[in-house]
């Protein structure tokens, strides 16, 4: 097997890992994710060993089911106990994905990697990020418009996605306590309105606020308040006692105390005043949340509100608390116990007792709690009651989902302390065969219950591939042949090869088998045809697919040089409009083709063929039809024949001799006509230039004249500009090319010191005055300056040093003189300089120390 192909393997299995065996497929994440994950976490590969060490199987045991598993037996000896370092990367990968398919793994286990994609994306640029991004789609769920909408910046990136991936990673393995996020959303949302309406089982008390209407023969309104004693007042009425009253039981009242004032409030047809009573604003109630609760203590609550209310207002139950036991007391005793399941999966609220000043609302312990996971509608953490079953736990999950195995449900459960054994056997698994089974295995607290995936082998179909208009899986119906398979494909192109179709059949062993057959004709009449059988693929094919890949070549004098298709009846002309027309320095005397030879004797690559050319190459006209390019090349198309290429011919079409456009120079300063101007010859010099320009004005200073050349980024060139101009064969009279530059300055009587002296400044100039003049007007050189290297850049770019004569000989040192506008330089010491000064010191010293006892004896035998 090929290294990147038993790679793939490896890394696709071990992608199971991180999302568990339960989510579907396409939320695994695919090869190169999980490489990134093993890159950036070397410590799973120590997880693995251990996870294989507490398997308690032998060797052996471990190699006789990768056997069975159809993986090699070797593949976990480097995660077997004793073995050190990390596994070969071609078989790590591979190695987790056997752990997996062994049960040796849980997908819980790797789940800390959590954020890991997110910190990559947060740096990763080009096709990492693009990888990263389809993770986030296969995985998580997201479209590409959410994406492109979160992750703006990089920061936002990686809080986003860890986000995402700690909740993701939550949901899928059931980890999370059903019913606990609702009370997390913020209490305040829920509360009921105080200002009402309320239902008609509402009973009023202290603290309430009435508005009564009366219309008809009376035209009235009171704003009516409930006082501490239950009255309320009613003017022309009088008290009316409505504590503790419904809404029903206030209106008989008022009939009657209403009528007794009011003739016309009767009741029926015949009343000619009417009345109606409402609630404005609701008293409030002192309750206690106490329990497991997150926010326990007391609260004040609508009277209308209910125990799932004041449960809101408290944050709801804890971690440890109950969802499906929350009692309500009154006066010490229980009066309600409240079912949340009930009122969060079914909308029932008829255990949700209205409260009443002064209950207490208690949430105990959490009962029995089994985690359903896999693929289930809503996995999670739920609360069971004595006696339910694994099917009801499923059912509280919200059922199987559409690609649940339901013929198998694996149960994990801790063995009940009175039946442990040995330590290491605390743990089993039971396994549900089937939904019965299911409802009538009874659960038990911790259960965790798995919910597998159907096999991903679709059954039943056959694969067209190939030279079809409708390539794709096809059902496989009785008695589908080749043909038959072919037409539901859309039948074939018209450029397939009918020579052989070939179907690859899968034996009952995994095992493949060749077949083959032809076709008569395009329209998929197959000879000899047969019927087929599940997973065949037919294989179809095109003529394309055998045609070398024919191309012919441009270069030299065309606008766009480099490889085109070869396309049959290609010409000359088709190939230089493919390359963009011919450039403006073309000559149309005639092109050269180099042909592949007949012959390949005595070492023959290629033959040689000059083709005339004439200006109806030329593409580039006006609507008249005259040519608007540069001069040079003729005028009119005399319509010459076209040379027909052939495969992988090379074009050259050469240049004008000596062509090339106006070289264009400056010349600016103290000049009469400064400018930019075009040279006339090739060999057109400085002084040249300078005459064109009127030669120079009074105030120029041509010794200071400042020399650029751009090409091959030379830069500045040192000329002497008087030497050339008195001299046309001088040296300094250079030849100009295009892109020169002169600059002729004005006189400056002042030179520059710079570098490392004391007072780096500009000094007067001073006729005659050498360089160590200007150094010493400078502040002298110094702690770090080295004089004896210092330099003048004189002003038309000649640099100028000191120059030493050998020691034996009695002569000064040439010292430069700076002329106006020149700069002086002093640079830094070398620190190898002392060093050699004193290696040099030191072995004059030893062959001293060598010579001197040689001479003390030779002067001995004199004396």
């Amino acid at each position: 097997m090929r290294f990147s192909s038993w790679r793939a393997l490896s890394v696709a299995v071990l992608a199971s890992l991180f999302v568990g065996a339960a989510p579907a497929a396409a939320q695994r994440p695919t090869a190169e994710q999980a490489q990134m994950l093993l890159r950036a976490r070397p410590d799973l590969i120590e997880q693995l060993r251990k996870r294989v060490a507490e398997s308690g199987l032998s060797p052996d045991q471990v190699r006789a089911r990768l056997r069975a598993e159809g993986y090699p037996e070797t593949l976990l000896d480097q995660y077997l106990p004793g073995a050190t370092g990390t596994p070969d990367a071609r078989l790590r990968d591979s190695a987790t994905t056997a752990l997996k398919s062994l049960g040796l793994v849980d997908s819980l286990d790797l789940m800390d990697g959590t954020g890991l994609v997110a910190a990559e994306l947060d740096s990763a640029t080009g096709a990492r990020r693009d990888t990263l991004l389809r993770f986030l789609r296969d995985t998580l769920g997201l479209d590409s418009a959410t994406i492109a909408r979160r992750l703006r910046t990089p920061k936002d990136s990686l809080r986003y996605l860890r986000e995402l991936f700690e909740a993701r990673q939550e949901a899928d393995s059931g980890l999370r306590i059903f019913g606990l996020d609702v009370f997390r959303t913020g209490a305040a949302q829920f509360q009921p309105n105080l200002a009402g309406p309320v239902d008609p089982s509402y009973r009023l008390g202290p603290g309430d606020r009435l508005v009564l209407l009366l219309t008809g023969d009376v035209e009235r309104s009171y704003d009516l308040e409930v006082n501490r004693e239950g009255f309320v007042f009613i003017s022309d009425v009088g008290q009316v006692f409505v504590a503790n009253l419904t809404l029903g039981q206030l209106e008989d009242v008022l009939y009657t105390r209403l009528g007794r004032s009011f003739s016309g409030v009767r009741r029926g047809a015949g009343a000619t005043t009417r009345f109606s009573v409402s609630v404005s604003r609701l008293r409030t109630l002192q309750v206690f949340v106490v329990g497991d609760v997150e926010r326990p203590g007391s609260y004040r609550i609508s009277a209308a509100g209910t125990a799932f209310t004041a449960l809101l207002a408290a944050g709801g139950p804890s971690v440890n608390g109950s969802l499906r036991g929350v009692q309500v007391k009154r006066a010490g005793k229980v009066v309600a116990t409240l079912d949340g399941y009930a009122y969060l999966l079914k909308g029932d609220a008829t255990n949700d007792v209205r409260l009443d000043n002064g209950d207490v609302v208690f949430v105990p312990p959490h009962g029995p709690r089994v985690r359903v996971t896999g693929r289930i509608v809503r996995p999670g953490t739920y609360e069971t009651r004595e006696g339910e079953t694994v099917a009801d736990a499923i059912a509280l999950a919200g059922g199987f989902a559409s690609a649940a195995e339901r013929r198998k449900v694996t149960i994990e459960r801790i063995v009940p302390p009175a039946q442990r054994q040995a330590p290491g056997r605390d743990r089993v698994v039971l396994t549900a065969d089937g939904e019965q089974a299911a409802a009538a295995l009874r659960t038990a607290d911790g259960d965790v219950v798995r919910i597998g995936q159907v096999a991903d082998r679709i059954a039943n179909r056959v694969t067209v591939k190939g030279n079809v208009w409708n390539p794709g899986p096809i059902g496989l119906g009785s008695g589908l042949t080749v043909r038959d398979a072919i037409r539901a494909a859309g039948g074939l192109r018209p450029d397939t090869y009918l020579g052989r179709v070939l179907v690859t059949r899968m034996r009952p062993d995994s095992s493949k088998v060749q077949l083959r057959a032809a076709f008569t004709d395009t329209t998929g009449g197959v000879t000899e045809d047969f019927p087929l059988a599940p997973d065949d693929e037919i294989q179809v094919f095109s003529l394309n697919d055998f045609r070398s890949r024919r191309y012919v070549t441009i270069a030299g004098a065309v606008r766009k040089g480099g490889r085109f298709p070869y396309r049959e009846g290609m010409t000359l002309r088709d190939l230089i409009l493919l390359g963009g027309g011919l450039d403006q320095s073309a000559s149309l005397v005639e092109a050269e083709i180099a042909r592949l030879p007949e012959s390949r004797a005595n070492g023959a690559t290629a033959t040689t063929t000059r083709v005339p050319m004439d200006s109806s190459y030329l593409f580039e006209r006006a609507p008249s039809g005259r040519y608007e390019g540069p001069p040079g090349l003729p005028a009119a198309a005399s319509g010459g024949r076209d040379e027909v290429l052939r495969p992988y011919d090379n074009v050259l079409v050469f240049r004008q001799p000596d062509w090339e456009l106006q070289r264009l120079v400056w010349i600016t300063g103290e000049v009469k006509y400064p400018g930019r101007y075009a040279l006339i010859q090739k060999v057109d010099r400085l002084a040249d230039l300078v005459a064109r320009a009127g030669g120079l004005t009074t105030e120029a200073y041509p010794e200071g004249v400042h020399f650029a050349r751009s090409r091959d980024s030379i830069g500045r060139v040192a000329v002497n500009l008087p030497r050339a101009l008195r001299n046309r064969d001088d040296a300094d009279n250079i030849v100009l090319v295009d892109g020169d530059s002169i600059e002729v300055p004005r006189y400056t009587p002042v030179v520059s010191v710079k570098g490392f002296v004391n007072s780096p400044t500009a000094v007067a100039l001073r006729g005659g005055a050498d360089i160590l003049f200007y150094v010493r007007s400078a502040g002298g050189s110094a702690k770090r300056g080295d004089v004896a290297r210092a330099y003048v850049v004189q002003p038309n770019g000649l640099v100028e040093t000191i120059r030493k004569w050998p020691w034996w000989v009695p002569l000064p040192a040439n010292k430069p003189v700076p002329k106006g506008g020149a700069t002086v330089i002093v640079p830094e010491t070398d620190p190898s300089d002392a060093l050699r000064t004193q290696q040099t010191f030191t072995q004059i010293l030893s062959v001293v120390s060598i010579l001197t006892p040689i001479f003390a004896v030779i002067i001995a035998q004199r004396i």
